[in-house]
């Protein structure tokens, strides 16, 4: 389960995705999300259906790196899900199920799959981001587009480069739990059975070599810039300059027309 985790990975590629710009698909994911929370029939999400399909054919990602995304947040959709469908109230006319203190309404059913269909959607859409965009690529996008808050006193670079290095370590950090926790499992840690309480418990064996590991990688890093004199975005180039394509506009295009629908969707249709 913990190697399903697939937020932060990339995969090297040539796909017509990966030669975005990453400010590109920045931008269209912001979009994208924007696209999901507009939309409030469920005939809207074909469209999105489509846009994603699209987007992952284009990109020529297997969709089991996607579907591996999705696993590890199974169990918070379902109780997203329950929650909405149990607690969400209606009126005696809609009322569908009754069983002592246990009422589903219409409205509890439609806002579970609107929030379902969301969450999947949204998963699937920002993992694509990372798939498809290298950690360099989505600091310099990120870092562009924060520009223009400098006149105001916001660290661009520097945000930039904490949001990447966070994204970057997740996989290690990942594949350095999953080496904990078969050691631990070696020396006879047992990190299912039991209570809620004694499984939380069994976790410290875990937490705390990974603590321990994440503060003497964030140190080893520090000396590295340290040592190769790197003192923040000032007057840094580089190699490769972000230069908008045909392409780019190719994309904007298409999330535009996305946007359109999702709000003629939500406004205009009666």
């Amino acid at each position: 389960m913990i190697k399903d985790i697939t937020i932060g990975q990339y995969i090297p590629g040539d796909s017509l995705i990966h030669r975005l710009d990453p400010r590109t698909k920045i931008l269209i994911s912001i979009l994208f999300i924007v696209s999901l929370f507009v939309i409030n029939k469920f005939v809207g999400y074909i469209f999105i259906v489509l846009f994603l399909g699209m987007s992952v054919y284009l990109a020529k990602i297997h969709p089991r790196f996607l579907y591996k995304g999705l696993k590890p947040v199974f169990v918070l959709i379902i109780i997203t899900a329950a929650l909405n469908l149990f607690m969400i109230k209606g009126t005696a006319d809609t009322l569908l199920f009754h069983w002592k203190f246990i009422k589903i309404y219409k409205e509890g059913i439609s806002v579970a799959g609107f929030m379902t269909l969301r969450l999947i959607f949204l998963i699937l859409g920002t993992s694509l981001l990372t798939l498809t965009t290298s950690p360099i690529e989505l600091t310099d996008g990120i870092e562009n587009l924060l520009n223009p808050f400098k006149r105001i006193g916001v660290p661009a670079h520097e945000l930039a480069m904490m949001m990447t290095i966070a994204l970057r370590f997740i996989p290690t950090l990942i594949d350095e739990t999953d080496k904990i926790m078969k050691a631990q499992k070696a020396r006879g840690a047992d990190f299912e059975s039991g209570n809620i309480i004694e499984k939380a418990k069994s976790l410290i064996p875990l937490l705390v070599p990974l603590f321990i590991s994440s503060f003497r990688r964030a140190d080893e890093l520090a000396m590295a810039m340290e040592a190769r004199c790197y003192r923040g975005g000032e007057g840094r180039t580089r190699m490769k300059k972000l230069k908008y394509k045909g392409i780019d506009f190719g994309a904007y295009f298409s999330i535009f027309i996305l946007l359109v629908i999702s709000f003629y969707i939500r406004f205009g249709m009666r």
